[in-house]
């Protein structure tokens, strides 16, 4: 078990994700006030522990304190409430309810997509959770089938939301640079893509991409890769399957279109998915079947919608300080410095105006140099999918089954002599001197004795040359255990030999002819040679 602050203690993984890890933990004593539940020791709970690239991001720090008040008050029956906040050292992490059941994602992986009457009625309660969040100012900005889970119990199905913080919290300026986007690809709406302000009608396409999952079993747009994805968002129309009634297909058309001012409010499609459960069923009367018909009346969209923070126009009024002494009054006008360095007059210079900076606030730019915003969205699309990337290894190349090579032994080369390098240093040169001449000395004369004539000596053998020594042949085939299987045939060619003279020239025939024991051939050795020693004695 790992402790997570003073109260509480993981146990066990559940889950792992795009952000971090969730786990199975316990509370060991009651929180404090600034929790929203304090809870009972020994409670279950779930703990969601952040990464580290965001534990350790300073500005997702200061969001994560910032925003505490916010997360802890969003509750609703469909949206998994999130208990307490812990913050110790580099370690952020979300203490929410236990939920006992898989998420979304997995239950249609297990048991096939849903009826579309069950999709609607399901979609519903979802738009219901969105509803109450976009009130509150929070859009989840990733909705998806992994981040809802699946609680059952005797009244039905319930579908819990949730991740409310994780997509908010991970929406940092540290993290999320100019044009990138919070989601998964598959999910992801076109003004995110692009880079445009983004409002609560993000949540509702992802709500039309969700609900067209629930009834088909796989999302509107795929391909092979992110920038593919996200280009069918932006161009792209979903293909309408042959199962979708008529009135539910006209909610999912209205939450995907491109148009983010043309998407319903989330309460408006809750009620609108309601009334096309209820006219769709096999049960229903009249009155409901013309109510699902004329959904589209249902479906308006938001007059205020929720914006996202830190996008265009989304930011709080500037809080003007007073000039003077008093109460301080928000509509008053901004306090200009004078400009006290450049020349006053009517020659001093204009006011320098930068010019447009390319796509970074959503525009379009006319140099073609330029990376379009989907290939800046790419990168996005690849830090925050949540598939697992499997690359397969060449067994070959894997250290773990390749066998390993046994090393041939070389015959080692004969070192070669090496030229003889002076230790001194080399000295200029210098001619040699010649050496002087000296005149000979007149000698006495003095005969000399006769010798005789010396006989020319004998030729000398000339000396062997020494023996070359024989070079190893690196090519030779060396069989282990040759040499003592040499051995081992001298010793039987001996024996054999040995035993051949003992059987022709002792009477070891005669003996064994016989059919004597040992001991009497012993006997009759004894007493022949006693005889003949006898007859030796006498004569």
């Amino acid at each position: 078990m790992r402790p997570v602050g003073s109260k509480y203690l993981l146990e066990e993984p559940l889950g792992r994700g795009a952000t971090g890890t969730v786990w199975r933990a316990r509370q060991r004593e009651t929180a404090g006030a600034e929790a929203a539940v304090p809870g009972q020791p020994g409670e279950t709970v779930a703990i969601k522990v952040l990464k580290e690239e965001l534990a350790n991001d300073p500005d997702v720090v200061m969001r994560f304190l910032r925003e505490r008040s916010v997360l802890l008050r969003l509750t609703h029956p469909n949206i998994v409430r999130t208990r307490d906040l812990v913050v110790e050292g580099d370690l952020l992490a979300l203490v929410m309810d236990l939920i006992d059941g898989p998420d979304l994602h997995k239950y249609l992986r297990e048991n096939g997509p849903f009826t579309p009457a069950a999709a609607a009625l399901l979609t519903a309660q979802i738009a219901d959770a969105l509803a109450a969040s976009h009130a509150d100012g929070v859009v989840h900005r990733d909705l998806k089938p992994a981040n809802v889970l699946v609680k059952q119990d005797a009244e039905g199905m319930h579908p819990m939301l949730t991740d409310f913080g994780i997509a908010r919290l991970a929406d940092s300026p540290g993290l999320t640079r100019t044009q990138e986007f919070v989601g998964t690809p598959a999910y992801v709406a076109p003004e995110s893509a692009e880079g445009r302000p983004q409002t609560s009608a993000v949540d509702i396409y992802g709500a039309g991409i969700l609900l067209y999952e629930l009834v088909t079993g796989r999302p509107p747009f795929s391909g092979g890769s992110a920038l593919e994805v996200l280009h069918q968002h932006l161009s792209a129309e979903p293909r309408r399957p042959s199962t979708v009634p008529d009135p539910l297909w006209t909610v999912i058309e209205r939450c995907l279109s491109k148009d983010p001012d043309h998407r319903p409010s989330a309460e408006n499609l809750a009620r609108g998915l309601r009334a096309v459960a209820g006219g769709i069923g096999v049960h229903a009367n009249a009155a409901q079947i013309a109510a699902a018909e004329g959904v589209a009346a249902l479906l308006m969209p938001d007059p205020s919608p929720a914006p996202v923070p830190d996008t265009q126009g989304a930011a709080d009024p500037t809080q003007v300080l007073p000039t003077n002494a008093g109460a301080y009054d928000p509509h008053a006008a901004t306090s200009v410095m004078p400009n006290t360095g450049a020349p006053q007059g009517p020659n001093a210079d204009p006011t320098a105006v930068m010019p447009p900076v390319g796509h970074n606030q959503g525009g379009n730019s006319n140099n073609p140099d330029e990376p379009h915003p989907w290939q800046n969205q790419m990168r996005a699309a690849r830090d925050r999918n949540d598939q697992t990337q499997v690359q397969y290894l060449d067994p070959s190349q894997d250290p773990l089954r390749r066998r390993p090579q046994r090393q041939v032994a070389r015959p080692q080369q004969p070192q070669q002599p090496q030229p003889y390098a002076p230790q001194h240093q080399p000295q200029p040169y210098q001619p040699p001197q010649q050496p002087r001449q000296m005149q000979p000395q007149p000698q006495p004369y003095a005969p000399q004795p006769y010798q005789p004539p010396q006989q020319p000596a004998p030729p000398q053998p000339a000396p062997p040359e020494p023996r070359r020594q024989r070079q190893p042949n690196p090519n030779r085939t060396r069989i282990p255990g040759l040499g003592c299987l040499k051995g081992c045939l001298v010793v039987l060619v001996i024996l054999f030999v040995a035993s051949w003279l003992v059987w022709e020239l002792s009477p070891l025939q005669d003996w064994i002819g016989t059919t004597k024991s040992y001991w009497d051939q012993i006997k009759d050795v004894y007493n022949t040679v006693s005889d003949w020693s006898s007859k030796v004695g006498g004569n």
